[in-house]
This record gives structure tokens, sequence and C-alpha cells, in this order.
């Protein structure tokens, strides 16, 4: 008995193991995919007819992201090794992001959505983000699920530090005799087990519920509808919440002084090149490196004024990485950035070095508010004029040589956007290029190709009179 206590045991390590690998080769995927998708949902030169696509596979893909915490907990439920990770977040942007992904749930089975929120919710409080959403979407998700005809509704209320929040629908209900069972795994009792699902969500819920040191109660008659209420303590953060910018926050298009840099330390290509494309049409010079040597390296030449370092990376991992830039003296802040925030494996490695975290998939939204905070920034929805003392003048831009111009004008008016992405890479290696090709990538960022076009003729005429002037 005891060997197969041990070869169980054994066995069951070795599968938590391999959720934890797999659910992290599913993110760096999903990673891109989320945050181009909302590049895309933010770019005003996608058509409106496009727009309710990019919404649908952004959604998707937060969904997914939930499905693989489901996961996750399942495997650390088992092993008992759950663990909090404590972070600020905006939380009415917060809960806007739950609403929008569960108002086209609702609509798609004919169902009204209403939330309502207390006017008295504090803009940032400090909780763990991943798990609060967790809670939220599950109780979401079975109340959308097991609700034919009527309506969902989730509630929010904020009184002396605790937020209660409500989710209430208009469903199948819950027998008497099943209330008790409703919390134990694989239990899905009454007309609930012709519903698809592996009946872990509310097992996990309340778990997490208890985890974050809440309460979790529910209120049900068969036939009459359900209603779920989680009490939470959500210490608030007294600072003032960044002005939204008119219209949609989306439209943040820079900010204001002095052109700040940010080195993004990632041993994904496509991560680093999605970062990239979402810092530099905001106003920053990016510097991507694949390793923590090469970002030491490269430190003599840059000092950046903020650095995002993926936690998992072969050799140095973020967390060294972050050591050592500290022990340097280097007082820049750093966000630490991966796919499994909150894993065992992943807290405790770390010391006091770094200055916030962002999880992978990324939100804009999320990264713009950190950038804010780290940089003392205020976001403007017009490009901000560049500050004299630092920014290059125009006349001082080197372009390249008028052939590479012409060849760029040429991809550009055929619309080859990996050419022209391949091509201002090969130029970025000249140092004096890179202010270049920096310019023109915020339009290829954009798929502004009519822009890019435009730029380069007026550089080309430019170049030209240089060159007739040096034939001169």
């Amino acid at each position: 008995m005891q060997t197969a206590k041990e070869s169980a045991e054994a066995a069951n390590r070795a599968k938590s193991r391999y959720v934890v690998g797999l659910s992290h080769e599913l993110r760096t995927p999903l990673n891109a995919v989320s945050g181009y998708a909302q590049l895309l949902e933010r770019d005003p030169t996608i058509p409106e007819a496009r727009q309710p696509a990019i919404k649908s596979i952004r959604r998707s893909a937060d969904y997914l992201s939930g499905l693989i915490d489901g996961l996750l907990d399942i495997s650390r439920i088992e092993s008992g090794r759950l663990q909090v990770f404590s972070n600020e977040i905006n939380l009415t942007e917060f809960l806007d992001q739950i609403i929008d992904m569960f108002e086209t749930q609702a609509r798609a089975k004919g169902l009204k959505f209403e939330n309502k929120l207390d006017r008295n919710l504090p803009a940032y409080v400090r909780t763990d983000e991943k798990r609060l959403r967790q809670i939220l979407v599950n109780l979401l998700s079975n109340a959308v699920k097991f609700t034919d005809t009527g309506s969902v509704t989730l509630s929010a209320r904020y009184r002396s530090q605790v937020a209660t929040f409500t989710v209430a629908d208009t469903g199948s209900g819950i027998a008497e005799e099943d209330l008790s069972r409703i919390y134990e795994p694989f239990e899905r009792g009454g007309g609930r087990s012709e519903k698809p699902g592996l009946g872990l969500g509310l097992t996990i819920t309340r778990l997490l519920v208890n985890t974050l040191g809440g309460e979790i109660e529910v209120e049900s008659k068969e036939e009459a509808g359900t209603r779920f209420t989680v009490r939470l303590m959500l210490a608030s953060i007294e600072r003032p919440q960044p002005a939204r910018i008119a219209g949609d926050t989306a439209a943040t298009a820079g900010y204001g002084g002095p052109r700040r840099t940010v080195m993004v330390v990632d041993d994904n290509a496509d991560h680093r090149a999605m970062m990239r494309d979402i810092l530099v049409p905001l106003g920053f010079n990016v510097l991507t490196v694949e390793d923590g040597e090469t970002a030491l390296d490269q430190l003599e030449d840059t000092m950046p004024d903020l650095f995002l370092l993926d936690i998992r990376m072969p050799g140095m991992n973020g967390w060294q990485l972050a050591t050592t830039l500290r022990d340097q003296g280097i007082t820049s802040p750093i966000v630490m950035l991966s796919a499994n925030i909150g894993d065992d494996a992943i807290i405790g490695h770390g010391d006091d070095s770094h200055n916030d975290t962002l999880s992978k998939p990324v939100d804009l939204k999320r990264l713009r508010d950190v950038l804010a905070l780290h940089l003392g920034i205020n976001w403007q929805a017009t490009p901000a004029a560049p500050d004299s003392e630092t920014a290059t003048p125009p006349q001082s831009l080197q372009s390249p040589p008028k052939s590479d111009i012409v060849e760029l004008i040429r991809l550009g008016e055929i619309g080859y956007h990996r050419g022209i992405r391949d091509k201002l890479a090969a130029l970025s290696a000249d140092e004096a290029y890179q202010p270049f090709v920096s310019e023109a990538t915020t339009f290829v960022t954009r798929f502004d190709m009519d822009g890019l076009v435009g730029y380069l003729k007026s550089l080309k005429s430019g170049t030209a009179g240089k060159d007739a002037e040096n034939n001169g």
C-alpha cells in the first residue's frame, strides 16, 4: 500500500508539472492573440464593420485565459499549494471588462444583462486580480449558462473597505436538497447535469473566496432563480484616478514631457514584437532584448527609464536580472511580466527589487496605468509636442540612402507589411538610422501605408536636395 501511495503521489506531481508547463505554452501564443486583438480594437483605420469580429477574438482570448486559470487551479487544489498574489488594480476598468465580456454572452442567449455599480466604489484597490476575476467569471458563467429567459445582474457595493458582489439570475434555480452540496467537486445536481461542464466551478470559487479571506452565500429556489453574494476585503488605495480621455480611453496617443525609454526583456520574439507595437505608438523609445545577459550589456550605452522583465527565461531569469540591476545601483522602475503570476513556482523566488507586476495576456489599460504610475506621465488624446530640451530637432534626423527610401516606398505602395518590417529591422542595425526607424514604425504599427508613403516621399525629396548639393 505504501508503494502504491508513493507511486500515485509521484504520478500526481508529474501531472501537475505537466499542467503548469502546458499552461505556460498555451499562454505564449494566447498573449499575442489577445495583445494584437486589443491593438486592432483601438485602431481607428479598421473599418467599423470589422470591429465586432475583433471584439469577438479578444473576448474569446479572455475566456481561454480563464479556462487555463481553472486548469491550473485544479492542479494547485490537489497539491494544496493555492497562493494569493496581491497587486493594485483599477477597479472601475476591471469591472468594465467583466461586464463587456458577459453582456455579449447574455445578449446571444436573448437575456438582459444588468449591472448596478455603487458610486462609492474606489478607483484603485489592492487584491489578487486574477483570483477576483476567476470568482466573478465563474459565477457569471453559471448565471448565463443556467438562465434561458429573463436576466442576469451583477451588483457591486463598497463600504468600510469591504466589497460586496452579487450575481443574480432568473434561471432554473437550485433545489433545496441540492444547496448543501453545490460546492462539492463534480457535483452537478438537478437539471444542471444536462448542461456542459465538469462541476468544479463553484468548488474553485468557494476555495478562492476563502483564500482571499472572504465569504460566499447562496440563495435559490427551484425555477425562481439564484443569487450568489461574495464579500471580500479590498483595501482602497488613495491616489487620483488618471483623467479619462474624451471618448474612449483607447484613444491614448502619447504623453507630455521628454521621450522615455523602455527596455523589454523576454525570450519570446513574438512578445517582444508585440510590446514594441504597443509602446512605440504611445511615444516610447523601445529596446528589446532576448535575455538578461544581453540586457546588462546594453546598459553600457543606454539607461532605460523603465524595465519590463519576463520572469521565466533561460539562463538568468527575471528575478535574478532585477536583483542584479538593483545591485548595480540602477533605480529605474522594474515591472515583472509572467504568464503564470501567482504560481508557487514563481512567488517567493524574487525579492523586493521590482516595483510592479503584469500578467500575460497583457491588458493594455492595465499596462497604461502601470506606465503612468511609475513614469509619472499623463496620457493625452493627441500626440504631445516634444520637449524642447530633449527632443531631437527634425533637421537632425538622419535619413537612410535614397535607394533604401525608394525601396520602402515601393513596399508601402503594394502594402507589403512584412517586407517593410524586415527592411526597417535591417536599417535599425545602424544606430544613426534608429530615430528614422522609430518614426517609420509608428505608421507600420497602425497599418497606415498611405501615411508611411507620404512620410517617406517627404524624406526622399529632402534626400534628393542634399544629393544635389553634394554633387554640386
